[in-house]
């Protein structure tokens, strides 16, 4: 199933981890991605986005997370599954699944480059730090937590995002952000 969802999961962790901390300091996040398979990603192919597609991408994703949702954990994709996720991409104008994931790890890359409270692209390297300087003065975590954070977050800040290549892939996600946000977080919960 990773490989299904590891658009929307490597799309926001850096943005979902500013969320939860801005919204409860909470530190679920953290302990869903291990540092070990993070620095396992693979390098992502960078293109610029259209409005088309951002807006593919919304229109498809209910259909994606309905086939999605019914894999079990860690499962293997099979021809049948493969099909379904072509089709939904297809039917949303996408030329396959893979074009799609390309998409949505442009979008991604640009999300985790946002600051949620204003909405603007401050890039990851940014967010990192606000997130650092948010665990480090959090009252409420305990001291465990606090230090795994600290932990990941400054493993995280050695090995940054890529810089966005594609200027205007920042506008376009812009423009939708709300609703990229809002598609993003229910990806992760």
């Amino acid at each position: 199933m990773r490989a299904f969802v590891r658009p929307a999961l490597a799309a926001l962790s850096l943005a979902c981890f500013a969320a939860a901390f801005a919204a409860d300091g909470a530190l679920a996040q953290s302990k869903e991605a291990p540092p070990a398979q993070a620095a396992q990603a693979p390098q992502i192919k960078q293109i610029p986005l259209t409005e088309k597609q951002i807006q593919g991408v919304l229109a498809s994703q209910k259909d994606m997370d309905a086939i999605t949702a019914k894999l079990p954990e860690n499962a293997k994709p099979d021809q049948k599954v493969m099909a379904q996720l072509d089709a939904v991409a297809k039917k949303n104008g996408f030329a396959s699944y893979d074009e799609y994931n390309t998409v949505m790890d442009n979008i991604s890359l640009v999300l985790g480059g946002f600051d949620p409270a204003t909405k603007k692209y401050v890039g990851s390297e940014a967010i990192i730090k606000q997130q650092i300087a948010q665990v480090e003065g959090d009252k409420k975590m305990s001291a465990a937590d606090k230090k795994q954070a600290l932990a990941d977050l400054n493993m995280a800040l050695k090995s940054p995002e890529p810089p966005i290549e594609n200027k205007g892939n920042i506008d376009l996600v812009t423009k939708y952000y709300d609703k990229l946000a809002e598609l993003m977080g229910d990806d992760q919960n």
